[in-house]
């Protein structure tokens, strides 16, 4: 099964996405937009910069490693869970560039 976008709506009215591997486990999620379009654009922003190993910006939270993904001009349009090793992490980046390029988008606003 190919990796999917899921476009919803969180708790506080906002506009969020989040992109699952073909089994299902959440591997980037987004932060909220007020508009709809701006998160579709997020979308967009992924499936563009995710094959580019120079987007990834990896980190070392206090609970583990964890990335960003970011688009041309900085700014961070997918955040990563937190792994339990770096090695688990980078196998996340590796999901990220192969599911989101081509992944639908399931739209669960509507």
């Amino acid at each position: 099964m190919a990796g999917k976008f899921e476009l919803y709506t969180d708790k506080a009215g906002e506009f969020r996405f989040r992109l699952k591997a073909g089994n299902g486990e959440v591997i980037l999620a987004s932060e909220g937009y007020k508009q709809k379009a701006s998160a579709m654009n997020g979308i967009e922003l992924v499936m563009k910069n995710a094959p580019d190993d120079a987007k990834y910006e990896r980190k070392e939270a206090k609970s583990g490693p964890m990335f960003n993904l970011k688009a041309t001009n900085g700014q961070v349009i997918g955040t990563s869970e937190v792994y339990s090793s770096a090695s688990s992490r980078d196998n996340g980046i590796e999901l990220v560039k192969k599911n989101a390029p081509d992944a639908k988008i399931e739209d669960m606003t509507a």
